[in-house]
C-alpha cells in the first residue's frame, strides 16, 4: 500500500465533510474490494475515511417495504428473519454472496457504491425498484446505475440507506464462477409495486441492466415457460475466460427460468 491519512469519524456530517475536504479522499465501507486494491497498489488515497462508527448498521420492516441501512453486513441481511418473512429472495441472495468471510465484513452500501458488474445486490435493488438514501437525497434505481463502476452517487455522497418495496413475487438465481463466487450472470425477477422488473447482472459489459423483452412477457404470464423462448442479444455481454457473450446470453435465459419458478 501507499502512505495515506486515516479518519474514523462517528458522525455522517464529519465523514461527508472530510471527504469533501480532499478530493483524493476514500470512503472504506467494508473494503472487500477496496482493501485488495490498496493492497495492489491501483488506487493512491490521500486520506481513507473509515465508515464503521457512523451507527448506519441495521434493518427495519414494515408493511410495505424493507430498509436496509448502508453499513449492514451481508452476513446480518442473510440471518434477517424478519427481512426473509417479507423478501425472501433479497435474504436468499445475500447468503450467497462470496464466503463467511466476505459477508461477514461486506455492506450492501460499499458494495452499490461500487456498482462492480458482477455483483449481486445491484441486481436486487433494479429489480425491486428500490430507492437508495444518500445524506443528501433519494436516488431511484433505475437512476443510480450509471455503467460499470460507475453510480450517480457524488465523490463525497454516503448511502446511508436503501429502501425496498415489499414485492408480490420475488428471487434471485445466479450462475456463480467457481472460484471468486461473483456471479457469470444472475437474474433477480420482481412482481411488485414497481410492476414487473428483470434485472442482469455478470452479464453485461456496461454492468446491471434491465431485460425488457422478459419482463413484458412476464408481464402477460408470469411463468417461466414465457421467458424460455426469449433470447438476450450478446452484442453488449461479457465475454472472457469463463464465459463467451453467446454462453452468457443462454444463461440469462436459464437463470430467469429458474428464478420466476422459485419466486411461484
Amino acid at each position: 500500500m501507499y502512505d495515506f491519512a486515516y479518519q474514523k469519524p462517528t458522525t455522517v456530517a464529519d465523514a461527508v465533510k472530510a471527504l469533501g475536504a480532499d478530493p483524493e479522499a476514500k470512503a472504506l465501507a467494508g473494503g472487500q474490494t477496496f482493501i485488495p486494491v490498496l493492497k495492489q497498489r491501483l488506487n493512491k488515497p490521500t486520506m481513507i475515511v473509515d465508515l464503521s462508527k457512523l451507527g448506519l448498521s441495521g434493518i427495519t420492516v414494515t408493511a410495505t417495504t424493507v430498509t436496509i441501512a448502508g453499513m449492514t453486513t451481508h452476513w446480518d441481511v442473510s440471518h434477517s428473519e424478519a427481512a426473509k418473512k417479507a423478501i425472501p429472495g433479497l435474504v436468499d441472495l445475500a447468503a450467497q454472496i462470496g464466503d463467511n468471510q466476505v459477508r461477514h465484513r461486506g455492506t450492501i452500501g460499499g458494495s452499490l457504491a461500487n456498482n462492480d458488474p458482477s455483483a449481486c445486490y445491484t441486481a436486487a435493488v433494479l429489480a425491486l425498484g428500490a430507492t437508495i438514501k444518500t445524506d443528501r437525497r433519494s436516488i431511484e434505481a433505475d437512476d443510480f446505475f450509471q455503467g460499470m463502476f460507475t453510480t450517480a452517487l457524488e465523490p463525497d455522497e454516503l448511502i446511508t440507506a436503501v429502501e425496498f418495496p415489499i414485492p408480490e413475487k420475488a428471487h434471485y438465481m445466479k450462475f456463480r464462477n467457481p472460484a471468486s463466487r461473483y456471479a457469470m450472470v444472475g437474474v433477480f425477477v420482481a412482481r411488485g409495486p414497481k410492476g414487473v422488473r428483470v434485472a442482469i447482472t455478470g452479464a453485461g459489459q456496461g454492468g446491471v441492466f434491465r431485460q425488457t423483452e422478459m419482463e413484458a412477457a412476464l408481464t402477460a404470464n408470469w411463468s417461466p415457460d414465457a421467458v424460455a423462448n426469449i433470447k438476450t442479444p450478446s452484442d453488449d455481454l461479457n465475454s472472457d475466460i469463463h464465459a463467451g457473450a453467446e454462453y452468457r446470453a443462454h444463461l440469462i435465459t436459464v437463470m430467469a427460468k429458474r428464478a420466476v419458478a422459485a419466486a411461484g
